[in-house]
């Protein structure tokens, strides 16, 4: 019974090693790009910060401005209104205001500014060299580059659709092959699993490589299946929306004609005390972050957007800090008349499938628990990128013809008998 069980499971490992091989072969360069750029945009905030320092860091003089006089000191300078702002904790950091004219449209403009001396340091709009760069590795990673290319390429879909479409496809093959490295890997090693974890160095490089591509993918086998299972939600509207169905957070399009004919008002919680339409009346910043923190007793960063109108409601956002510091910001709606809490959507709150899908790009870019799983996605990252090129040394080197080994002289004279 036994030969007739490892002649099925061979028959079987088989048809996973050619799945596992051409998935990488077909998938392999796109992988490289893809995986290359993810791992340089992981850091994508961090080498922003290091790049243009003078945007982000501020020198340390006498006691910072509240927010409400950096506000009014920033209204009155650019004849502006602020809508929204960024408040960072640390000292050194300068913080974010977004201003926008009268009769302006759209969201405004996002500044940085010097909270000792409300000094504006720059424009979130400015086109830095180190912003360019690392929008040429954005789009690489989404869409291959081909959103850069003006001439379509195809007359049925655009070139970012095309880019995103190819890289959705690859990603899939990735996932394949993960899912295929699993199955051919484990029964294999299973009973010799130290050496399965090894790198003999001392091998020739053939060995070396061999090692190098198993050994390191099965140390990031975690990381490389959740970030090939949450890519392909970027490139496919029925990935998209399976992922949410799966984790409970679809919500299903209203239909047009009912999001039409729907009466604005009806859309906007009770407020705590009635107030009449009309212009905003000044808020002061500082009492809406006491009401924050308050609600919210834990350090982190607020997000603010204020309302145009004196019966819209504050809509506030905070962000954990910390080395260990869990993604997902907790929020809550202010009544713009006493601060009082219309609503609260807490991200603990949530039931557990919420949370994932929920965060399915924190898994993806991985600041799903801030710098100490950024280092272990970069790392994954780059073994990512090394795998379609070990991979494909194995296969070369495996077809390549052995030489045909000498038969005996006993054997020879009886071949000739």
């Amino acid at each position: 019974m036994q030969p007739k069980k490892s002649t099925t499971w061979k028959s079987i490992r088989n048809i996973f090693d050619q799945i596992h091989l051409y998935a990488g072969l077909i998938s392999g360069l796109v992988v490289i790009a893809v995986c290359f750029s993810g791992t340089i945009y992981v850091y994508n905030t961090e080498i922003r910060e290091i790049m243009d320092s003078e945007l982000y860091f501020v020198e340390e003089t006498g006691e910072r401005m509240s927010a409400d006089e950096l506000k009014s000191s920033l209204e009155k300078s650019s004849d502006s209104n602020v809508v929204g702002l960024m408040w960072n904790e640390e000292s050194d950091r300068s913080v974010q205001f977004t201003l926008i004219r009268d009769g302006e449209e759209g969201r405004g403009s996002t500044f940085y500014v010097n909270p000792y001396s409300a000094e504006i340091l720059g424009n979130s709009s400015d086109k830095t060299s180190t912003v360019e760069f690392m929008g040429y590795m954005f789009s690489l990673h989404r869409w291959l580059l081909l959103d850069r290319i003006e001439t379509p390429i195809l007359e049925s879909m655009s070139n970012r659709d095309l880019g995103r479409f190819i890289n959705g496809v690859a990603t899939l093959l990735f996932l394949l092959g993960v899912i295929t490295g699993i199955v051919i890997w484990v029964p294999n090693k299973v009973k010799n699993w130290k050496q399965g974890l090894k790198i003999k160095w001392s091998g020739n490089w053939k060995r070396v490589n061999h090692d190098l591509h198993n050994s390191l993918a099965f140390y990031a086998l975690i990381f490389l299946f959740i970030m090939s299972a949450t890519g392909p939600f970027w490139s496919y509207g029925w990935y998209r929306e399976g992922w949410q169905k799966t984790w409970d957070t679809y919500q299903a399009p209203a239909p047009k004609s009912e999001v039409a004919a729907k009466p604005t008002a009806e859309a906007k919680p009770e407020l705590a005390a009635p107030i009449e339409e009309g212009n905003l009346a000044v808020l002061s910043l500082e009492d809406i972050f006491a009401k924050t923190n308050a609600e919210l007793p834990y350090g982190g960063n607020i997000r603010v957007s204020l309302p145009s109108k004196s019966s819209d409601l504050i809509s506030v956002s905070k962000y954990r800090t910390g080395f260990f510091a869990r993604a997902g910001s907790d929020q809550l709606t202010l009544s713009a008349a006493d601060l009082s809490v219309t609503e609260a959507n807490l991200f603990s709150d949530l039931p557990f499938r919420q949370q994932i899908g929920r965060s399915v790009k924190s898994l993806h870019v991985g600041d799903i628990f801030g710098p100490f799983s950024k280092f272990l996605w970069f790392v994954a990252c780059l073994i990512a990128t090394s795998l379609p090129i070990t991979g494909t040394l194995i296969w070369w080197n495996k077809r390549k013809k052995k030489p045909t080994k000498k038969k005996p002289a006993e054997q020879r004279v009886a071949e000739m008998a």
